[in-house]
């Protein structure tokens, strides 16, 4: 098996390899709740939010601005979690609960900005939707990057799948075609774009996961997150779940899945998640998935026995 040394030793370029590569060290991410809403949870789409998101907004593992106020005491309580790890000493503001472009742009311009200015922090990772990057977002998205120009503005999207008929069933709330303008829109403007695809949706096969990796090939898109459906409390799944109408993947699925989509995506696409961190006391299933460190064992584990890489089957 031949993969690129940039890579280091893994069978896929991992965010940290290319942090390593780039940086010279490991990045270490604090997610932040900045306490935005999401037009898929306040009214303006529907109140529910996506069928597989909690009340969490899926920043259950984030520092809250509400009981932690400043952007400094925030990556500071953030960097205790760090604290007894050795290697590496800067940092990737994440702003991940819900919709992070889905408010005022003062106060949006006043969160990053104060995010940025930390010495710590090599630059801010932004999660949000395609319907929610109107004018005067990318505006203010361009306006930062200027003003900060020795630090990054990544964008996360969360698409989870290509395939209509699934995107209405977990109430996604947009099209395939409000996607694709968000993409043109970001990278003619140079924004670095990560993806987030669920494998395991309800009424979804392996191939077609498989699709969906393949059409982000052809959007060229920057990073993506890979990761496996989760049933946590409180969502629309758990009823469903819970009374037999959806299941979830056993690891060895999983896993077989995910190398396929491996093997499909582009080899200069910087991989930023292969599983899933679903919170101890609200998950429901896979329950296999809270041992994140074994999960990735096997899936190294399994792409050496097969001898397989990320982008092997794009170069035949």
């Amino acid at each position: 098996m031949r993969t690129p040394e940039r890579w280091l030793g893994k069978p896929y370029y991992s965010l940290d390899a290319y942090c390593r590569n780039t940086y010279g060290e490991k990045l270490y991410k604090i997610a932040l709740n900045a306490g935005l809403t999401c037009p898929n949870r306040d009214g303006t789409l529907d109140t529910r939010g996506c069928i597989f998101c909690n009340a969490g907004g899926s920043g259950d593992f984030a520092i809250e601005t509400r009981t932690v106020p400043t952007a400094a005491e925030q990556l500071s309580e953030g960097r205790n979690l760090f604290r007894e790890k050795k290697t590496g000493s800067r940092y990737i503001a994440y702003f991940q609960a819900y919709t992070n472009t889905y408010g005022p742009v003062p106060y949006l311009r006043k969160i990053y900005e104060d995010a940025l200015a930390e010495e710590s922090v090599c630059g801010i990772s932004i999660a949000t939707r395609p319907d929610c990057l109107g004018p005067e977002i990318l505006t203010l998205l361009v306006d930062i990057r200027e003003k900060f120009p020795d630090k990054f503005v990544w964008i996360e999207l969360g698409l989870q799948t290509i395939h209509e008929e699934t995107a209405r069933f977990i109430r996604r709330g947009y099209d395939l075609s409000c996607f694709d303008s968000a993409v043109r829109l970001l990278r003619d403007n140079a924004f670095p774009i990560i993806v987030h695809v669920i494998i395991g949706l309800p009424g979804e096969s392996a191939e077609d996961s498989y699709r969906t990796v393949d059409y982000l090939n052809h959007a060229c898109i920057w990073g993506v997150k890979l990761q496996l459906l989760h049933v946590l409390k409180g969502t629309g799944l758990e009823p469903l779940y819970r009374e037999g109408t959806v299941s979830v993947l056993e690891k060895e699925a999983y896993l077989d899945i995910l190398i396929h989509c491996l093997e499909r995506l582009s080899p200069e696409t910087v991989v930023h998640r292969l599983t899933g961190d679903g919170p101890k006391d609200l998950l429901l299933a896979p329950l296999w998935s809270r041992n994140k460190k074994d999960v990735l064992n096997s899936l190294h584990h399994e792409m050496k026995i097969r001898q397989t890489f990320q982008g092997r089957l794009l170069h035949g």
